[in-house]
């Protein structure tokens, strides 16, 4: 491992499969060079699979962050108290500090560190592995407009990035965090009834993922509301407004409400006892 980190600009600690993605995007982006990223992990492993993108690697953290501008921190939650705090020595104060730790709250990580360190919590989902993420983005009490908007272009190296009051984020993880999955239901779900059309497997979920993949794009894109698009596919007396009676009927939209009230609930009783 190399350790000459005189040059990073952009410390991560921690090289889970988030971290690793965050800085795939980040260095195809041209955001940061390789030789100005240093990881920083526990694991000699994940860090020889990070080494192979050029980026310099420790299994110091103190190390990782000297001189750094940014500093990412990709650690499970309940290790970032110990890991900030072995951190603050280190840190300057104007080094923005962003963590995407779910639960911990701005308060925990200001806490943590000098008086005046630009923190901003950050809740990419999934999606940043194949730089499609929906990340919000809560600053910090000493995060000024030039921190939010580096945060931004990091995490919209995998995807969309939108600014939010850290108080919604529980309802960010009800939406895009926990989203993911919800969409895998529906994708299978439509699979499932293209095989009993008659369709292959392999054609039914090819088909049934492209769809729900572009019908995302096609909204972003447009700027449309969702109604309009599905206005525009609904045929009077056609095929699509038949489907359509039968998913109002069957509850569909109620039911994705309650699994998005379900998931904020679940995520604000989890954030309480983080907070213990």
């Amino acid at each position: 491992m190399r350790n000459e980190m005189s040059n990073t600009r952009l410390a991560c600690i921690g090289s889970g499969f988030m971290g690793e993605a965050l800085i795939r995007g980040i260095l195809a982006a041209g955001i940061y060079a390789p030789d100005e990223v240093c990881v920083s992990d526990i694991s000699t492993a994940r860090l020889a699979v990070l080494a192979t993108l050029g980026v310099r690697t420790t299994q110091e953290n103190a190390e990782a962050v000297a001189g750094a501008e940014t500093v990412l921190l990709a650690v499970k939650p309940q290790v970032i108290g110990q890991v900030l705090e072995g951190l603050r020595p280190h840190l300057s104060s104007d080094t923005l500090v962003l963590s995407i730790a779910a639960g911990v709250s701005l308060a925990t990580l200001e806490g943590k560190l000098a008086p005046g360190t630009p923190v901003v919590r950050a809740m990419p989902n999934l999606l940043a592995t194949v730089r499609a993420a929906a990340t919000a983005l809560a600053p910090g009490s000493a995060a000024g407009a030039e921190h939010l908007e580096r945060a931004e272009r990091i995490f919209g190296a995998v995807g969309t990035a939108v600014r939010v009051e850290e108080r919604l984020l529980n309802a960010v993880t009800g939406v895009s965090g926990s989203g993911p999955a919800y969409l895998c239901l529906v994708i299978e779900a439509l699979a499932d009834a293209g095989v009993q059309a008659g369709l292959t497997r392999e054609v039914a979920q090819q088909l049934a993922a492209q769809t729900v993949m572009g019908t995302g794009k096609l909204i972003l894109e447009s700027g449309q509301h969702p109604a309009e698009v599905k206005d525009r596919v609904s045929s009077p007396g056609g095929t699509t407004i038949a489907g359509i009676r039968a998913l109002e009927r069957a509850g569909l939209r109620a039911a994705l409400m309650d699994a998005v009230d379900a998931a904020v609930t679940r995520a604000a009783e989890l954030e309480r006892a983080a907070a213990k």
